[in-house]
């Protein structure tokens, strides 16, 4: 799991010299800090202490380094909830959606940089970023529509499970903007959330 990174500017160094996962840890830092825009190559290489013109020799564009970032953003996220599941085990429906909730909350606000970059940068990203990352934000949609159909009954139709996960995932990705961890907890909002999912019945 990737952790905020610390990194003042360093001496340059030869491009072998600089890791790949230095390279997207800062990147992803930079992006959730400063937005896609106003995050650049130049000030990027300036971060992990080499040339500008050597970070091509990791990623061809700035556009193949965000669709990384933002791809790692997603499958962090992912692994973290399906993962959690799986070592949770013997829960009820319910109770898999409140510890999903739970499980990305926590993943959103003090693990990942990578993820935070995903839900900042998306919408202002070039389409052909956007096209990219796709396929792996439909992967985790199908995490979620799982998760969700199981707590709502085989009988629920499509619409019903996309607009829950839209109200749910939204409303967890939206923390970014807002939660204060001196003023917030993590588990009393997810207690909050879990009073307002009724207990249903298996169809």
């Amino acid at each position: 799991m990737s952790k905020t990174v610390s990194s003042p500017k360093a001496e340059q160094k030869p491009k072998a010299a600089v890791s790949r996962q230095e390279i997207l840890m800062v990147a992803a830092r930079m992006m959730r800090e400063r937005g896609y825009a106003e995050t650049s190559l130049r000030d990027l290489a300036a971060e992990v202490g080499m040339k500008a013109g050597s970070l091509y020799y990791h990623f061809a564009s700035k556009e193949v380094l965000a669709t990384e970032v933002m791809r790692l953003g997603v499958e962090i996220v992912s692994d973290a909830v399906t993962d959690g599941l799986k070592r949770a085990g013997g829960l009820s429906p319910k109770e898999q959606l409140v510890k999903a909730l739970q499980i990305h909350l926590e993943t959103l606000l003090s693990a990942s940089d990578f993820s935070s970059a995903h839900i900042r940068c998306y919408p202002f990203v070039p389409d052909t970023v956007q096209a990219e990352l796709k396929g792996v934000r439909r992967d985790y949609d199908r995490v979620w529509n799982g998760i969700i159909r199981a707590y709502l009954g085989e009988d629920a139709d499509d619409r019903q499970v996309r607009y829950l996960r839209y109200a749910l995932v939204g409303a967890l990705n939206w923390s970014l903007e807002w939660f204060d961890p001196k003023r917030d907890s993590v588990s009393d909002y997810i207690v909050s959330v879990a009073r307002l999912l009724p207990d249903i019945e298996p169809s």
